[in-house]
This record gives structure tokens, sequence and C-alpha cells, in this order.
């Protein structure tokens, strides 16, 4: 796939998906923008990546004045936006007689509220044709235990998705939802010890975790001419965990 000269935005993208989605739109010739909220993971980030097509930017996206920062950011490239791709989140998992209040607005205000307003920041930016991309989780729809705040954020993501997907159809930017399953990333090593990690893998029909380059190559589709006609659409990458945990 060919991203040469578009712009694209990844906002959580020091680590994991967002990291492994940033090189894989600069390998195909996109300019990319990342955040996150610390200048250090961002520098690791940068010398990783090691393109100067690379800009980052510190925003925490549950901070709005953190999100004008980041508009600033792009508005001052004069350039119009081609792809969004909402990555940053949070998570805590406990179960529910555990969360507290505090760990509940974190969520929310990261996973959700900052998404919303991220995209209203930058509707203005959005080119024509434009691709907006949503990571929600398996979790979304599952009802895994200890699970229950960080589910209800996913699940509100997708339909914010689906219904920013009916209101921007007539500038033809698409709106689209990823939902991954369990992937091997810095995440989730610091919820998970190995040997939770081990038993998460066997219930996915594959019988493995996800890798972030799996999920980056989806992300990439989803922004490319080949998916053209998907719009309002949850793609769900989750190595069968679903069907698998079902039977």
């Amino acid at each position: 796939m060919d991203f040469t000269s578009k712009n694209v935005i990844i906002t959580g993208g020091t680590t994991g998906i967002g990291l492994a989605t940033a090189k894989a739109f600069i390998n195909a010739g996109a300019n990319v923008w990342i955040t996150g909220r610390s200048a250090d993971n961002l520098q690791k980030a940068s010398a990783e990546i090691n393109s100067s097509k690379l800009t980052t930017v510190v925003s925490d996206t549950s901070k709005l004045a953190d999100i004008s920062v980041l508009e600033q950011a792009f508005a001052q490239s004069g350039n119009k936006l081609d792809v969004l791709f909402l990555n940053a989140a949070i998570g805590v998992f406990e179960p529910i007689e555990n969360v507290t209040e505090a760990n509940f607005d974190a969520q929310f205000t990261t996973n959700v509220k900052g998404h919303f307003f991220t995209l209203q920041k930058l509707l203005p930016h959005l080119a024509d044709g434009a691709s907006v991309i949503f990571t929600s989780s398996s979790a979304a729809t599952a009802a895994t235990l200890g699970t229950s705040v960080y589910s209800a954020t996913k699940g509100a993501l997708n339909k914010i998705a689906q219904i920013a997907a009916n209101e921007l159809a007539a500038r033809k930017i698409r709106v689209n939802l990823i939902s991954p399953g369990p992937i091997a990333t810095p995440g989730l090593d610091s919820v998970l010890p190995p040997e939770a990690q081990a038993f998460l893998a066997t219930t996915t029909a594959l019988q493995r975790l996800g890798q972030p380059d799996e999920i980056a190559k989806t992300v990439l589709f989803l922004a490319s001419d080949a998916a053209s006609f998907i719009s309002g659409t949850e793609v769900v990458a989750d190595g069968g965990y679903h069907t698998y945990a079902l039977k």
C-alpha cells in the first residue's frame, strides 16, 4: 500500500500498536505525527523509527489543553490530514467491587473523552475523503472478568465511531474501528505476568498472542483505497478469540 506524501496522526504512538503502525505508515511513504504523554518515550520512539518523516508531539489525550497542542502542531505544518488513528488508551483491570472513582474517571477520560474531542478538534484539518480509525477492543463485546470499566469505554467508542461515520459521510470521510484481541505489547506486559499471558494465548483459536505489526497492517488496509467502500465497520483482529471462547 502506498501512502506517499499522505499525512497521518497517531495518538498513543510511542509503544505497541501505535508504534508499529507509525513504522508501517512511514515505510509506506507517509508523513506521521505521533503523540505521547512522556517526552522520554517519544524520544525513544523517534530514535527507533529514525525517520525525517516522523514528528513527535507531547500531548496527553485526557487533557483538552493537550489536544489543542496537537491541533496547533499539525496546523503549523500547513497540511491536510489524510488519516487519523485514535489509538491512545489505558486500562485498569479489577472486579467491580474494587473499582475506584479515580480509575473509572481516568479510563473514560482517556479512552472516550480524549478520542471524542481529538476527533472534534481535528475535523477542520481532515481532508475530504480522509480515513478515521478508532482502536476499540474485543473486550467491547466480550464479558471478561475484571474488565467492566475498560470494556465499557471501548463499547462507547464503537457507538461514537458509527455515528461519526454517518455524520462525516457527506465529506466522504470514512470512520472505522479495529478491535484487537490479546496482543503482545508493553501494555499487556504491565498488567499480566508471563503465565497469565500464556493462558490468554490459549483463549484464541490460533493459540497465540497477536503481534503489533499484524494490527498495523490491518490499520493500513482500513486507511487505504482498498477499503474505499468500508465505513462504520468494526474489523475484529483477535486470532479467533470470540469464536474459540464461545465453543
